[in-house]
């Protein structure tokens, strides 16, 4: 399973979010999408998910071509963005059950139930969102991710808001997912824990990839250097 961008064009007005974008996730990885603000991060995971069609490029998965309007895609796509997309009024099992009657997931009880606990939240059950911290309602938003078992995951900041213990729950959950086969976007800001946990490391500077390459041999100092000069500046 390969999920691919290309040439990923995306404008606000004027504005190039993303200029030709090229990026390529393959099955059982975890990819680092990182920058600084304003980069094209956020535009980036949102055109490869489906949420937003791109004005130039495609998105592919195995060589066909995918659309966020097609229910099929939908339905093996998690994503975790800024809003946590949960109904503030209800509990969190109420909303937990709402979305996996959307994806018809199977025992959504004991799925409901898996999902809270792979994350730790699994005593919020009861609780209406409203009455959440930001940490916990980003604890519940995973959860709904992990619901349906997608085979692609897009995260961006995923990790905001989290307690270390929550945060060492996704990483677990992150790691399971890889070691299953699942293809994960992951936008961070985190230097240090994108190459702890991924396997590649994307940067981006004012919509153009600027690096691609192994976790492994990247070098933190070569990194951070990205985000201090812009994508004209050869030094």
């Amino acid at each position: 399973m390969t999920l691919e961008g290309q040439g990923l064009v995306c404008s606000y007005g004027p504005t190039r979010a993303l200029d030709g974008v090229d990026i390529v996730a393959g099955d059982g990885e975890i990819v680092a999408v990182v920058g600084p603000n304003g980069a094209g991060k956020t535009t980036l995971l949102r055109a490869l998910s489906g949420e937003r069609r791109p004005d130039q490029g495609e998105v592919s998965l195995d060589g066909s071509p995918v659309s966020g309007a097609d229910p099929g895609w939908r339905g093996r796509v998690g994503l975790v963005s800024h809003r946590t997309g949960l109904y503030r009024k209800l509990s969190v099992a109420e909303n937990l059950n709402f979305f996996a009657s959307l994806h018809a997931v199977p025992n959504p009880r004991n799925a409901v139930a898996q999902a809270l606990e792979t994350i730790g939240a699994a005593t919020l059950a009861g609780t209406r969102v409203e009455a959440l911290s930001r940490g916990q309602c980003q604890r519940v938003a995973l959860a709904r991710t992990l619901l349906h078992d997608p085979d692609i995951l897009f995260l961006d900041e995923p990790f905001t808001g989290l307690d270390p213990a929550a945060a060492a729950a996704l990483e677990t959950a992150l790691r399971a997912r890889r070691t299953a086969g699942s293809v994960i976007v992951l936008v961070t800001h985190d230097l240090r824990r994108c190459l702890d946990l991924a396997d590649r490391v994307v940067v981006l500077q004012r919509g153009h990839k600027v690096h691609d390459g192994e976790t492994d041999s990247a070098d933190p100092v070569d990194l951070l250097r990205y985000f201090t000069t812009t994508a004209a500046d050869p030094s």
